[in-house]
């Protein structure tokens, strides 16, 4: 029988696993991933839910911080998430997640896909095997770029080509041309959406599970601007071996 931790904010997810699911031996349930691993359990499986971050705890670790900090500490990571946005869960496995189940799928199947992530498979859901294939070959969790990222941020925002110019020091046909090119990365019905469904389509928003992005570089010194958004202790701690987002280390 595999043993499992699990990391959900939901009390009754936590509390209710060890009756519904017989076949795995559980090691005990936390709110956070700090909280599990400052207990460290011996488990040959972490099951995690993304969205970990509320009113009560608003400063912990999710989707792929928590991820990369379970995978750094040894435990094989399945995601066990109402998060349907490919991209997100894409991001989530190349990020090191061996697998991903729903919460919305038959218990049985949930408990069969732990198991396997606990025996040393990899369980990827068909819907994004090639995308996270691309992510992959491109060393990346995210098919944008870093400039592509501050780009969409302000167009999501309301910012106008002229605003983006004064923040980010670049030309507005420079940053018109990053636009161009974030359009031609994503699929047809994205390009027909507003920025502001594309940044949350692809989990780039602020607080959702791919934000944390580094800060923009710009002029430092007392009369440098301070950026508009001052991130948290979690944020910073995954930001000190920029750039976050690539998958292996690079020369």
């Amino acid at each position: 029988m595999r043993t499992v931790a699990v990391v959900d904010d939901a009390t009754v997810i936590r509390e209710s696993l060890p009756a519904l699911m017989p076949g795995l031996r559980f090691a005990g349930g936390w709110s956070t991933i700090e909280a599990m691993l400052a207990a460290r359990p011996v488990a040959d499986a972490l099951v995690l839910d993304l969205h970990l971050s509320n009113a009560s705890q608003p400063d912990v670790r999710q989707g792929v911080a928590a991820i990369r900090a379970a995978v750094a500490a040894g435990y094989r990571v399945c995601v066990f998430s109402q998060e349907e946005r490919r991209f997100v869960l894409a991001a989530c496995l190349a990020a090191g997640a061996s697998g991903v189940v729903s919460k919305s799928a038959p218990t049985a199947r949930a408990e069969e896909v732990i198991t396997a992530v606990a025996d040393g498979e990899v369980v990827v859901p068909p819907s994004v095997i090639g995308l996270v294939e691309v992510l992959v070959r491109r060393n990346s969790l995210t098919i944008l770029s870093e400039r592509q990222r501050q780009v969409l941020a302000g167009r999501a925002r309301g910012l106008t080509y002229a605003e983006m110019s004064t923040q980010l020091h670049l030309s507005e046909s420079t940053l018109r041309g990053y636009w161009a090119e974030v359009s031609r990365s994503v699929s047809e019905h994205f390009q027909r959406v507003v920025p502001a469904e594309l940044e949350h389509a692809l989990g780039l928003g602020p607080g959702d599970l791919l934000e944390y992005w580094p800060a923009p570089a710009g002029p430092t010194g007392a009369g440098a601007a301070r950026p508009a958004e001052v991130p948290t202790a979690p944020a910073v701690a995954e930001r000190r071996a920029e750039p976050w987002w690539r998958l292996r280390p690079t020369r």
